[in-house]
């Protein structure tokens, strides 16, 4: 691990201030916000983040979470997964976000890492963390070691020949299928930002991962309300029972009437390199008898433009499966 200098804020604009005056300071030299610290200092310690400063903002008053004027939900950006995952508000309404983030880590690592800092959980992939191999997400123009390597992990949506990486985190699966909203202030003011327009597929810039700029702090995340009557599921498929990444995960959020689904949201995880909606899926459901077939054929609409390599080639069917029997059990409830 690097020497870091760590400066301490207890303001919203001071956070800003510090992160901004402190890039123009070290002359671009990385500076990071740190909260719970679950997944950045576990990259600072393999000197694949290397920031000069640290701005710690675990006293900013952004750990509430509380209902909107419209019914919906807010979450602030440090609210720990623990707090979400056992709200009695998101257990009764939006249960899929619940089963997600208790889907993920141990409780431990669920105890510190917040909701913001899930927003940015960076790649599984085992060429990033080994700064011996070359990553175009790590360091751009060094090639992706993981297409001819080892990539039974990695992403089969989404792909580029420049990146195959997965984003791993099971909240941002939910929180696609659930559209959250996110909210940042910056040198530029305060904006919210579609789930669906917040993460980047790698495409030929693989290191840039969201929309944020310098300076930009997460500060809060807000669910719309759902549907009366709706159902929301989570299904994580993986190696091991516990304390594991998916292979392949599906949120699901789904309102029958009359034997028929008149309203679905489906978003896939462990398949994309971005938290994945499927609007493919959501379109082969809309409006159509809850069958089996139809779940089959919303599952091959979801992974028809999948791109497997040499060693996850299996994660297509296993997806497919997945999903499927997620919307089964969704439907199940209802």
């Amino acid at each position: 691990m690097q020497p870091f200098e760590l400066v301490t804020v207890t303001t919203v604009p001071d956070a800003v201030k510090a992160q901004a005056a402190s890039s123009t300071a070290q002359q671009g030299a990385p500076v990071r916000f740190i909260a719970g610290g679950t997944n950045l200092v576990d990259y600072m310690k393999l000197n694949v983040e290397t920031p000069r400063q640290l701005v710690d903002i675990n006293r900013l008053p952004l750990t509430s979470i509380e209902a909107t004027p419209d019914g919906g939900l807010k979450i602030g950006a440090l609210a720990t997964n623990s707090d979400v995952a056992h709200n009695e508000r998101v257990k009764r309404d939006y249960p899929v976000l619940s089963q997600a983030l208790l889907a993920g880590a141990s409780t431990q690592l669920r105890n510190m890492a917040t909701t913001g800092g899930n927003l940015l959980q960076k790649t599984r992939c085992v060429y990033y963390r080994d700064t011996a191999f070359g990553c175009n997400k790590r360091q751009p123009g060094t090639g992706c070691s993981a297409l001819g390597g080892h990539n039974r992990m990695l992403a089969i949506l989404g792909t580029s020949e420049h990146c195959i990486a997965t984003n791993p985190s099971d909240q941002n699966v939910a929180l696609a299928a659930l559209a959250a909203e996110i909210h940042v202030t910056g040198n530029k003011g305060d904006r919210s930002i579609p789930i669906g327009d917040f993460f980047l597929q790698p495409g030929k810039t693989p290191e840039r991962e969201t929309v944020l700029e310098p300076g930009d702090l997460i500060t809060h995340v807000t669910l719309p309300a759902v549907p009366t009557g709706c159902r929301s599921l989570y299904l994580k498929l993986r190696d091991r029972a516990s304390y594991e990444f998916a292979l392949a995960s599906a949120a699901i959020l789904l309102k029958q009437s009359g034997g028929r689904i008149e309203f679905v949201r489906v978003a896939l995880g462990g398949v994309g390199t971005v938290p994945w909606r499927s609007r493919e899926a959501e379109q082969v459901l809309q409006g159509k008898p809850a069958t089996p077939a139809n779940f089959r054929a919303a599952a091959e609409a979801a992974l028809r433009h999948s791109k497997p390599q040499s060693q996850n080639g299996f994660k297509v069917e296993l997806a497919k499966r997945c999903l499927t029997h997620a919307l089964t059990q969704a439907t199940a409830q209802a």
